[in-house]
C-alpha cells in the first residue's frame, strides 16, 4: 500500500435500549462506504441483532441504504457495520469555473438543491455579509476554502455542545459545535454566496501518524464539498484536505439526508443509545 493510499477498517456499533419490549420497528442504516475514484470499498456488511428482514437500495442522493424491520418483541437493538476501505487523496476537480459560470441559469437549475438553504443550513444576512468580506475577490475554488477558514476561526469544536437538531445559526450564535454544525454553517455560507455546496457524511481516522494494526477510537464525521467546475472537498473542522484518513459514506443537502441510522418503533420509550466507532489502519 503506497503512502498516498491507506487501507482502513471501520467498525461502527450502535445499541438501543428500551424500557420494555418493543413490538415492531422500521429502520434505515446509511453505513456502507461508497466507491469512487478516491475510495474503494473492499468489504462491507451490516449486522442486526435481533435478526431482521433486510433490503438494500441506493437512495436519491446516491447513498447505500440498509433498510430493515423487526416485528418480534425486543428490548435491545444492535446495529454493527464493518467495512474495509482503501482511501486516497481527493482528485483534482478538473476545469475551474468562474463566478459568471456559476450564475448561468442552466447551472443554477442543475444545482438548485445544492444552492437553496435548508432549515439546518440557513444563515442570517449579517453573517453572510461578513463571509463575503472574508472571501473578497477570490475565485470560487479559493472562496470555498476561505469560507471554511472563516467558519473555523469563529467556531470552536466542542463535543456535546449541540445535538442533531441544532441548526447552523444556533451553532453560530453559540460559537461552538461539532463537525456537523461546522459543516452546516460552511455549506450554508457557500450557498448564500452562490457556490453549490453539499454536506458529506463519513468517518475520520483521528491520527495522521497512525500505526498499522492499532485500533483507535473514532466517531462519525462530516465535511463539505463545493462545485467549482468539479466537486472539491475540505474538512473545515480540522482545516485539512480530504485524504487518506477520510472515509465517505454519503452526501446530501444536510445531515437529515445522510444520518447513519434512523427509524421509528412501537413500544416503550427508548432508554438511550450507545455508539462506538473503531478505526484501524491495516
Amino acid at each position: 500500500m503506497g503512502a498516498d493510499r491507506w487501507r482502513l477498517q471501520v467498525v461502527h456499533r450502535t445499541a438501543f435500549h428500551y424500557g420494555g419490549p418493543v413490538r415492531s420497528s422500521y429502520n434505515e442504516a446509511r453505513m456502507t462506504p461508497e466507491n469512487t475514484t478516491r475510495q474503494t470499498t473492499l468489504r462491507s456488511r451490516v449486522e442486526i441483532e435481533p435478526a431482521a428482514t433486510v433490503h438494500a437500495y441506493r437512495d436519491y442522493w446516491g447513498s447505500t441504504v440498509t433498510a430493515f424491520d423487526l416485528h418480534g418483541p425486543h428490548t435491545e437493538l444492535v446495529v454493527t457495520a464493518t467495512s474495509v476501505v482503501e482511501v486516497g487523496p481527493e482528485p483534482h476537480a478538473g476545469d475551474v469555473a468562474g463566478w459568471d459560470d456559476l450564475r448561468d441559469p442552466d447551472l443554477v437549475d442543475r444545482f438548485g438543491e445544492m444552492l437553496r438553504p435548508t432549515p439546518l443550513t440557513a444563515i442570517d444576512p449579517p453573517v453572510v455579509r461578513a463571509a463575503r468580506a472574508a472571501v473578497a475577490d477570490a475565485a470560487p475554488g479559493e472562496a470555498g476554502r476561505r469560507v471554511c477558514a472563516f467558519v473555523h476561526q469563529h467556531m470552536e469544536y466542542l463535543s456535546g455542545s449541540t445535538n442533531v437538531k441544532t441548526n447552523a445559526m444556533q451553532a453560530w450564535t453559540k460559537g461552538k459545535g461539532v463537525c456537523q454544525d461546522i459543516s452546516h454553517v460552511s455549506v450554508g455560507l457557500m450557498r448564500a454566496l452562490g457556490l453549490p455546496a453539499r454536506y458529506v457524511s463519513g468517518y475520520l481516522h483521528p491520527r495522521p501518524d497512525a500505526a498499522i494494526g492499532e485500533p483507535v477510537k473514532g466517531e462519525s464525521h462530516a465535511w463539505v464539498e463545493w462545485w467549482d467546475g468539479g466537486w472539491s472537498g475540505y474538512d473545515p473542522t480540522n482545516m485539512v484536505e480530504i485524504g487518506t484518513r477520510h472515509v465517505t459514506l454519503g452526501r446530501g443537502r444536510d445531515y437529515r439526508d445522510v444520518p447513519p441510522l434512523k427509524g421509528i418503533f412501537s413500544g416503550p420509550r427508548s432508554e438511550g443509545n450507545a455508539v462506538v466507532v473503531e478505526v484501524t489502519r491495516l
